[in-house]
């Protein structure tokens, strides 16, 4: 695949320590791990490998630390392909992440920063991405972001991509702050979990319609498109210009290890989109490659390679036809459902207002 405008991830590189227990500890309690490994990991990490491991090339620009651990995250990528001509080294350690997997492949995680959070600002005094970084951007097929790394790292790469007319991807994975209304503004595209999408909303996501109208809100905060990623329910995306598109989930055969699942997809749409996939093609190829992602355990080392994900495509047809469409309520919501019509459209205004009270969505609820 030859393609002039690679997919530039800024982002987060951990090392993730992996200890297998049968329960989480209670307060004050010690317990027994099975086993214990570290891997590569970090989301802006996991996510720039899943996408050259899908054969796209792709651009890393994030930082390490002065120890062993940096080797470990460069080493991984490197071997997923990633170009890392744009990673830097700095003071203090390198980011990294306790994950304690339970039974079922579900995890708990503790963060450490480290150098994900020690941008240092350059001889301007304002910027933190270098000019050979910012040309990167400008000649994007996409730039995915996630928030793992300071707010102000990501409005930065967002609004050089925003003025070149370069499709922006947030992953709202990361840090539980508020997301700052003007870097919500440049996203083309906010991929959120059904954790993150209640918490941005304060809004429950237990049925369709439900995830349907917390998406909506979203969007009322500037974003055009969202897309909700519900684990084993599959996943929605709540488009600017159009009704929602439903995807189920592709499941696996047995779940080993959910760490990294959400990246994938997320790294996977993005793949896809800037491949000008369609919408509809793009939640399945996301798909696919989060059902390979989770039959393995880690993170970077699950991801999964192209030729893989296609085989699943294939292999799912059938299987696809024979599962149940949502009821009929939730497809008349998606029939009706199209929040924003496109900018320049006439009576755009009362259009919205008539959506949002289709939906039952207040003006006054909207917070960022």
């Amino acid at each position: 695949m030859t393609l002039s405008a690679p997919l530039v991830v800024v982002g987060s590189a951990n090392a993730d320590m992996f200890v297998e227990v049968d329960r989480l500890p209670k307060e004050g309690e010690t317990i027994a791990a099975k086993s214990g490994q570290t891997f590569a990991g970090g989301k802006g990490a996991n996510q720039a490998s899943c996408a050259a491991r899908l054969s796209y090339p792709t651009y890393f620009v994030g930082q390490v630390g002065k120890d062993g651990h940096a080797s470990l995250v460069r080493d991984a990528l490197t071997s997923a392909g990633v170009r890392l001509d744009h990673m830097n080294t700095v003071k203090g350690p390198t980011g990294h992440a306790l994950v304690m997997l339970q039974p079922g492949g579900k995890s708990s995680i503790v963060l450490v920063q480290g150098a994900n959070v020690s941008w240092p600002r350059l001889a301007d005094g304002i910027n933190r991405l270098t000019t050979t970084v910012q040309q990167l951007i400008r000649r994007a097929g996409a730039v995915l972001l996630q928030r793992e790394v300071p707010d102000s790292v990501n409005m930065e790469a967002a609004k050089i991509a925003r003025s070149a007319n370069i499709p922006v991807i947030l992953d709202a994975g990361g840090t539980g702050t508020p997301i700052p209304q003007e870097l919500l503004k440049c996203v083309t595209v906010l991929s959120v979990n059904e954790l993150e999408v209640a918490r941005l909303t304060g809004m429950p996501t237990n049925t369709w319609e439900q995830v349907i109208k917390a998406a909506a809100k979203i969007q009322l905060m500037g974003v055009k498109n969202v897309l909700v990623k519900l684990g084993e329910r599959g996943a929605i995306l709540v488009p600017q210009d159009g009704p929602p598109l439903i995807q189920r989930a592709i499941q696996a055969p047995v779940v080993v290890d959910t760490t990294g699942a959400g990246d994938t997809f997320t790294a996977a749409y993005a793949v896809a989109l800037v491949e000008h996939q369609s919408p509809s093609e793009s939640l399945r190829f996301a798909a696919a490659a989060a059902s390979l992602c989770v039959r393995a355990k880690g993170a970077i080392i699950s991801m999964p390679e192209r030729q893989a994900v296609l085989k699943i495509l294939v292999n799912h047809i059938d299987i696809e036809q024979e599962m149940p469409l949502p009821d009929e309520h939730v497809l008349q919501l998606l029939e009706e459902h199209t929040l924003f019509p496109h900018e320049n459209t006439p009576g755009t205004s009362s259009q919205v207002e008539e959506k949002m009270q289709l939906m039952q969505i207040q003006p006054e609820s909207v917070t960022v």
